[in-house]
């Protein structure tokens, strides 16, 4: 009996260590997620970057890793991606990958990030300055006798206290980062405060990075073993011989990533406001209409995600007003000169910061400004053709015309002029079939005078001579 008890105790034993080793074969055979950062760091990497962890967690992956090259990007999508990582249950490895890359900027602060920091031979990382338009250089060392002479000039105090805000608060940020994952503080502030850079095989000496290695495959063999903490809880990796699944953002992440380039937003905008323009002057035309409302909300909502001046909107709208006010309102190139200058000056300070990636392109300015300034100058030529070129039709171009008269009569009747029949009257008698000049017109009556003969004219001279 006792014999019987210990199988029966032996049998549920075996059952759950069974399954709980197909359970651990199941997760080794999960595939390792590879993320890919190959550009300026914006709201569709931020995007990307949180589905393909949400994903990740979902399908309880071991690992995934980010390969970054990126000269840095707006601090809005960077602190959204660091947040994403922080807060994954999956551990993220961070490589800077292949050789030639880097992690510059924003790239340095999800590098301290990670819960593994990497980097290939020959990559760099560092300068991880705050940007604002202009850039914000970091400030140089000053006497106090010199601090004190400053302080005595608020427009300067002010202006270096600005800076000195932006700068404490991202070495605040990242010695934080640091100190959550053990890294070099140190190096992390002069990152910040000097715009100092290091390469790989520097950044692993001085414990700014946890691993240097050549590919993913001797990544994966370098992590195997090693222990990572998780949302406070320790883990250990089982890494090698895992098989890698790349994850490419998809049509959503894509599309944003379009839309939301300066560029692009720019262009969206203006096609939205003319195509809406030509829809107002032209009702019914539809097309111009529709596709003019679908860019225009492209572009705000591409504008809503990006860090824009508000003061450079709204010097392109004015310029934008202007120039249509010459098309409709002819001032011969007052107000299209004056619309231009104010288009330029807005497309220019429209994006509002300085980061890598996030600049409208001069030539696409210049382009939008030459051909706005052709159109009002196509305006402008035509109506001074217009007010050059003699009157064809309506009431103006009936005087001084000559008409026939088609009866005799002594004041009202009709004449003949331009193929009509009109009511006619003179202070003379007319016969039919005399040519008569129009002197004016009221209402539809039109006041005419006989046209004398040349001879006659000169025998009445003579009479009266």
């Amino acid at each position: 009996m006792m014999r019987l008890g210990k199988c029966l105790i032996a049998i549920p034993l075996l059952f759950v260590a069974g399954l709980v080793l197909h359970t651990v074969h199941a997760n080794n055979n999960k595939p390792v997620y590879l993320l890919t950062i190959e550009e300026a760091i914006g709201p569709a990497t931020d995007d990307y970057i949180e589905r393909a962890l949400a994903a990740a967690e979902q399908q309880r992956a071991p690992l995934v890793v980010i390969r970054m090259d990126t000269p840095g990007g707006l601090d809005t999508a960077m602190r959204g991606i660091i947040k994403n990582i922080i807060n994954s249950a999956i551990p993220v490895a961070s490589f800077v990958a292949p050789s030639g890359s880097r992690a510059a900027s924003a790239g340095t602060y999800i590098l301290y990030a990670s819960h593994i920091a990497a980097m290939a031979p020959g990559t760099n990382l560092g300068a991880a300055t705050p940007v604002q338009i202009g850039g914000i250089t970091p400030p140089a060392p000053k006497d106090k006798a010199k601090d004190q002479d400053n302080d005595k000039s608020p427009p300067a105090a002010n202006d270096d206290a600005l800076k000195r805000k932006a700068i404490n608060d991202a070495v605040a940020y990242i010695r934080g980062l640091a100190q959550l994952r053990g890294r070099n503080q140190e190096w992390a502030e002069k990152a910040v405060r000097e715009a100092a850079s290091l390469p790989a095989n520097e950044a692993l000496q001085m414990r700014v990075i946890d691993i240097v290695a050549t590919d993913i495959d001797d990544l994966l063999k370098q992590l195997d073993g090693r222990k990572v903490t998780v949302l406070g809880v320790e883990r250990t990796l089982h890494t090698a011989g895992l098989k890698v699944r790349q994850v490419e953002p998809d049509w959503r992440s894509r599309l944003l990533s379009v839309i939301t380039n300066p560029n692009v937003a720019y262009i969206l905008m203006l096609i939205g406001i003319y195509g809406l323009i030509f829809e107002f002057s032209n009702p019914g035309a539809i097309v111009p209409g529709t596709v003019g409302a679908i860019c225009l909300l492209l572009a705000l909502y591409s504008f809503q995600l990006l860090p824009i001046n508000y003061a450079g909107m709204a010097l392109i709208l004015l310029g934008v007003a202007l120039m249509v006010g010459e098309a409709f309102q002819p001032s011969f190139g007052m107000l299209g000169i004056g619309g231009v200058i104010a288009f330029v000056i807005g497309s220019i300070i429209l994006m509002d910061t300085d980061a890598p990636g996030f600049g409208i392109d001069i030539s696409v300015i210049v382009t939008f400004a030459v051909i706005s300034a052709l159109i009002f100058i196509f305006v402008v030529g035509m109506a001074i053709k217009a007010r050059r070129r003699a009157v064809v039709s309506g009431a103006e171009e009936l005087i001084g015309s000559e008409a026939t008269v088609m009866n005799d009569f002594e004041h009202e009747g009709r004449v003949f002029v331009h193929s009509e029949t009109w009511q006619a009257c003179s202070n003379t008698p007319l016969q039919k079939g005399q040519q008569v000049r129009v002197t004016g017109m009221k209402g539809l009556t039109l006041q005419v005078e006989p046209i004398e003969a040349p001879l006659q004219r000169a025998s009445a001279e003579e009479k009266a001579s």
